[in-house]
């Protein structure tokens, strides 16, 4: 069938796959999720004021706003800050994960190469390694 689709179609296909079970959701919003969701959403919003700055840099010629830039950062510090208590963890150990993660996918130096072929399961050990 070459039909063309319409928006209503659309909307009624879209929405079969939309997670309804509300009850289980409703369960799931415990205090420490409430927080978690605190914590990704602000992450989003502040991470797209920054990449609104820096598109209004490159795309529109304003010039770029660094102080802008640092306050932004600064708030995506805060928001991790929620979800780094949340999760009761510190930053340190997140970070030295992190750098060993890196240097398992790069070595001592970025690569195309070895940006397309990862060792995934190399990396996800590592990230689960203390956590």
């Amino acid at each position: 069938m070459n039909k063309k689709m319409i928006t209503k179609d659309y909307i009624q296909n879209a929405i079969r796959t939309e997670s309804k079970d509300f009850a289980k959701i409703q369960e799931r919003f415990t205090e420490e999720n409430i927080r978690l969701l605190h914590a990704t959403m602000g992450l989003a919003t502040e991470a797209g004021e920054a990449l609104d700055a820096l598109k209004k840099h490159l795309y529109y010629g304003k010039p770029l706003d660094k102080t802008n830039l640092k306050e932004e950062m600064g708030d995506l510090f805060w928001y991790l800050a929620i979800m780094a208590d949340t999760l009761d963890i510190d930053f340190a150990p997140i970070m030295e994960r992190n750098i060993e993660k890196l240097k398992a996918r790069y070595g001592e130096k970025f690569s195309d190469e070895k940006a397309i072929k990862r060792d995934l399961s190399k990396e996800r050990e590592i990230l689960e390694a203390n956590a």
